[in-house]
């Protein structure tokens, strides 16, 4: 028989996303418990530039005249996503979206803006190549926020490097701060951080509360209506991503240090089903001094080359499939790390305008042998050890791509994605102004997107399909809903923001 320390109508389990969970349940009159496992609120959310939410057709959209249709948008995401995960799933992804931006603008907390970002899939049926179907939240001033904005995880300038945190909250930090902003409105609306969830308590069958720790010490917290698990993924368990077979390391990942799956193995415990164990949200990743490769978009040069001086992949795609085509090269004999290829019309730094990490001194990375520069393409394969004919004939054939402003090889520039950090014109920029660089990149991802599997309002399944009465999932806790792919920019934080509100409202429900 457990002994309660505490009481809520409300468990959450994870600050991301999940804080949508957490408001509707306090807006709607319940009484709640926010968990969080490290001393920062936003998990992997808050790491996000953008802090975007892929959500056709939602009134942000439709008040800035965007002619798009619900109907198209499913067609688009049942296109890319196929029979990976269930119908009826997808739907509640596709025509929830919106309506959780009208419940939350209800709130003067809340301001979100039009953010126009490429479906990743731009050759799909009812893919919209000119990104409005993308949302991003309006910055907040730290002092609007107050004290909490020192309790915001990030940036990642910060946490990494030890930067001040900026005076405005934007992006990701700026969803999680208007989360916190909303939640300190209501009296029974608490925030617990180092407090880690640790294990479910059932009774009778039912999900009754959980068993926290926080400083060593265990606390039993009784949730009246449900306990949503909400954690982020287990990216930073090694032990996790080898048995499920997650490519990559622990420690390339850009989730936060406290997503090592904890929420995962609770649910397992009182038998959760789960799927896509070994998937992730992936990126190439430009490795850095400490060692560690960190995602990295905006390319607006360069090519990658393989331990065979030969290039590989589309380097402007967007880069979870730019990812997956890394992956499957590795997994065939491709070693790391592969190297970007590019010359001095920018000066020796990557082309990379959105390392994420914030590069250090260039020094830094010549002195740890991941940049080099040589006055020829045979002098440069020698510093990086692969052919030096295959590499000055691989420049060759790309520039003459260039030139023609067909990537025959690999469809560089064939998808709107592709083009999005050029204005519109080719990515193919030739490389022929020496002396020429290299730098070295391996693979990141943004966290893992397997675990519970669950139905349409986030109510976690057991093996037989059953829904297990008074748990939920939701974020990088739940199986994705957009399976094995990466519908487009914003899916992620998304589904985490709809399926945490989602499960709210069937709490509120039970009574």
């Amino acid at each position: 028989m457990t002994v309660w320390n505490d009481e809520v109508d409300v468990l959450v389990a994870g600050s991301g996303g999940g804080l949508a969970g957490a408001y509707t349940a306090a807006r709607e009159g319940l009484s709640v418990a926010v968990v969080e496992a490290t001393d920062k609120f936003g998990g992997t959310t808050a790491y996000s530039g953008g802090g975007g939410m892929w959500f056709p057709c939602n009134p942000v959209l439709r008040r800035a005249g965007v002619d798009d249709s619900l109907d198209e948008a499913l067609t688009y995401f049942r296109a890319v996503v196929g029979d990976r995960t269930p119908d009826a799933l997808q739907e509640a992804y596709i025509r929830g979206g919106s309506r959780v931006i009208e419940y939350l603008e209800r709130d003067e907390c809340f301001a979100f803006q039009m953010f126009p970002w490429p479906d990743y899939f731009g050759t799909a049926p009812g893919a919209r190549t000119d990104g409005k179907r993308h949302i991003v939240p309006v910055p907040l001033r730290a002092a609007e926020l107050g004290e909490l904005s020192e309790s915001v995880r990030g940036p990642l300038a910060t946490d990494r490097h030890g930067a001040p945190q900026p005076r405005t909250l934007t992006g990701g930090r700026a969803l999680i701060g208007r989360f916190l902003m909303a939640l300190s409105k209501f009296p029974d609306a608490s925030l617990r951080p180092n407090t880690a969830l640790v294990e479910l308590v059932m009774s009778d069958g039912v999900v009754a509360g959980a068993i926290v720790e926080r400083d060593g010490e265990r606390v039993a917290i009784r949730a009246r209506r449900g306990v949503l698990l909400a954690a982020g993924g287990f990216e930073g368990n090694e032990l996790l991503r080898k048995r499920f077979g997650v490519p990559g390391r622990a420690r390339d990942t850009m989730g936060p240090w406290g997503n090592v799956g904890r929420a995962h193995e609770a649910g397992m415990a009182v038998g959760a089903d789960t799927d896509l164990m070994d998937q992730a949200w992936w990126s190439p990743g430009m490795i850095h001094p400490d060692g560690r490769a960190a995602f990295a978009l905006w390319f607006t040069g360069g090519i990658f080359v393989n331990q065979e001086g030969r290039r590989f992949v589309n380097e402007s795609a967007p880069y979870d499939r730019l990812g997956r085509d890394i992956i499957a090269q590795l997994n065939d004999s491709m070693t790391l790390p592969y190297w970007m290829i590019y010359d001095d019309s920018a000066g020796p730094v990557p082309p990379v305008q959105a390392s994420n990490v914030p590069m250090v001194d260039a020094a830094r990375y010549v002195d740890a042998g991941l940049w080099h520069t040589a006055d020829s393409l045979p002098e440069l394969a020698e510093r990086i050890g692969v052919p030096g004919a295959a590499l000055s004939a691989t420049v060759a054939r790309f520039n003459e791509f260039a030139d023609s402003g067909v990537d025959e090889d690999f469809g560089r520039g064939d998808e709107a994605y592709d083009r999005a950090f050029s204005e519109g014109a080719s990515p193919l920029v030739p490389i022929r102004k020496g002396p020429f660089h290299a730098a070295a990149f391996g693979i990141s991802d943004l966290g893992t997107k397997g675990g519970l599997r669950t139905d349409t309002a986030a109510r976690v399944l057991d093996g037989s399909g059953s829904p297990i009465p008074g748990l939920y999932a939701a974020g990088n806790t739940m199986a994705a809903v957009s399976g094995t792919v990466y519908p487009g920019g914003g899916n992620p934080i998304g589904a985490s923001v709809l399926f945490s509100h989602l499960a709210a409202l069937d709490m509120l429900a039970r009574g």
